[in-house]
Formats: C-alpha cells, sequence, structure tokens
C-alpha cells in the first residue's frame, strides 16, 4: 500500500504506532515516540534523522536490558561493599571511624612525622 492511499489523523497516527509497536515488539520506540518526534520537530530533523534516534533508543534499550538478564542468567553472587553492610546485625563489629584516613604518600608537611 503506498503513503498517498493512507492518509492518518495525528489521533489515529498515535494509536497506529501504539499498536504496530505493540505487536512488533518495539517497547522502548512506542514509549519514545512522542518526546523523540518532538524533539525532531523542534530541531527540525529530516524523517530519516528522526527515524535514526528512535531506532538507536530502541537499539541501546535492548542492548542494556540484554545485559541485565545476561548477568541475572549468569547467577553471579550479588554485590557487596561495606557501605551496605548492616553493624547493627552484628555488634561484635564495630564500623569504621567517620574521619577520613591520611592520603597515601607519607604525612602532611608540618606534622611530626614529617
Amino acid at each position: 500500500m503506498s503513503l498517498t492511499q493512507r492518509r492518518l489523523a495525528d489521533p489515529a497516527a498515535g494509536a497506529a504506532i501504539d499498536q504496530a509497536c505493540r505487536s512488533l515488539r518495539l517497547p522502548t520506540m512506542g514509549a519514545q515516540f512522542g518526546p523523540i518526534a518532538a524533539a525532531a520537530e523542534r530541531d527540525q530533523l529530516t524523517y530519516r534523522g528522526f527515524l535514526a534516534e528512535l531506532l538507536m533508543a530502541e537499539c541501546e534499550d535492548r542492548d542494556q536490558r540484554r545485559t541485565v538478564r545476561r548477568i541475572k542468567e549468569a547467577g553471579f553472587p550479588r554485590s557487596k561493599s561495606l557501605a551496605d553492610f548492616d553493624y547493627d546485625a552484628n555488634p561484635n563489629i564495630n564500623p569504621p571511624p567517620s574521619t577520613p584516613c591520611p592520603p597515601a604518600g607519607g604525612s602532611a608537611p608540618g606534622s611530626r612525622y614529617a
């Protein structure tokens, strides 16, 4: 079907885009279409530029979801840090001092250790 046979008003076009993105399983394109279209209109992008922005958003989102999914599937142990440690759960462990340690490379000039 050619472009001249199908002319949709803005509300109908929005509904058609939403439905097409759902059936093609393009969630990011469906969610980002409005903001990217407004930015493209404001920045006077060509149709190709607009399409490139929309496709890049979908690809970036898929890459991010793929990375999260693969890490989850790998079964890596959860990351741990001292900031997450609950010192109240074990009273035998003292929390680190709140004052920072002196910088590496020696003592400060003018101190008795200089």
